[in-house]
């Protein structure tokens, strides 16, 4: 029985966001396996600018909702419409992001669409007429293997930067189809007025290649320039550890861990970061971990690839400089 795979595109300003075409990805091989065909929804603001390129990663349908009732962000008013998809599709898989937006989204799609969640995925493939998933549990100290069957769909978010985003040499054309935003009052119980950009020109926490995060032992606010400046050499995000944002040396939407953002970038540099297992939840699945820490039995260490024993007031700033010497075009 051939089966429909159904992405939920992430964007800004009409543009896709990395983590989609990881998506797209996933889903056609998904699709190709069970005989189905992929389809994409992109919904808000600018979400027709993305049609072309949600085609262009191998969406056979491209779902658009855009209008001044979907101009902000509206957790009520999407859920229905996505969900109205759903009922009309019916396809076996859902896949998001894990992102702010699946995690104040999914719960809501899972429970109306009648769907089986399966949050935060490592892998996700389809075998014996089902699909297999790999996640973690236990705050990241075990992985669990669990199969899903159906009939219900499974709902399942991807951690980005996990799953290759692989363009296909030949894609189809893709239909466009306009989704119908029909108005309801209930619509209005959440209201979202504006938003405000933050983060400034660096890459997006969750999806940047590079992190370098900075812990308690920076001491404050103005030390934890340190951070931003290696950062910056290196053209990557700057994360904290909760221990640093509870201090207020950092804000908390650049916060990594089980109560913050989960990464899994190509490098992430851990400077002064003990290593307590909540933050390790949020980080473990990197690529390659370099640690910078005085204390050598630092949790951390256990993770980490490679350890530079000092105190990041010094080392960090060298490696500001020498990275820029590298790195000088």
């Amino acid at each position: 029985m051939a089966f429909d795979i159904f992405v939920i595109a992430e964007h800004r300003d009409g543009k896709l966001k990395k983590s989609t075409g990881e998506l797209l990805t996933v889903a056609r091989k998904l699709a190709a396996a069970g005989g189905g065909k992929v389809l994409a929804a992109a919904i808000g603001a600018g979400a027709s600018k993305t049609a072309s390129d949600l085609a262009a990663w191998g969406a056979g349908t491209v779902l658009i909702a855009e209008g001044p009732a979907l101009e902000h962000y509206s957790s009520l008013r999407w859920t229905r419409v996505i969900c109205d998809a759903i009922a009309t599709r019916k396809p076996a898989v859902i896949l998001m992001t894990v992102s702010s937006l699946s995690r104040d989204l999914a719960g809501r799609i899972a429970a109306r669409a009648n769907a089986v969640l399966a949050s935060d995925c490592t892998a996700l493939s389809a075998e014996g007429g089902g699909f297999k998933l790999v996640r973690p549990i236990l705050a990241g100290r075990a992985l669990v293997t669990a199969a899903h069957a159906g009939p219900a769909p499974l709902l399942a978010t991807l951690r980005p930067n996990v799953f290759a985003a692989e363009k296909p040499a030949q894609p189809g054309a893709g239909s466009i189809e306009t989704l119908a935003v029909a108005d309801d009052p209930k619509d209005a119980r959440v209201t979202v007025k504006s938003f405000v950009a933050g983060g400034g020109t660096r890459p997006e926490l969750a999806e940047a290649a590079i992190v370098v995060s900075g812990g308690r032992s920076l001491g404050s606010a103005d030390a934890f320039k340190i951070i931003y400046e290696l950062a910056d050499s290196l053209g990557a995000a700057a994360g904290a550890s909760r221990a640093a944002v509870d201090a207020g040396y950092a804000p908390h939407s650049i916060q990594v861990g089980q109560t913050g953002k989960t990464v899994s970038p190509v490098l992430y540099i851990a400077c002064g970061i003990s290593g307590a297992i909540q933050h390790l939840a949020g980080m473990r699945t990197s690529k390659y971990i370099v640690a910078i820490n005085t204390d050598a039995n630092a949790p951390i260490l256990k993770l980490a690839d490679y350890a530079i024993i000092g105190d990041e007031f010094e080392v960090v700033p060298l490696l500001t400089e020498e990275f820029k010497k590298a790195l000088k075009t």
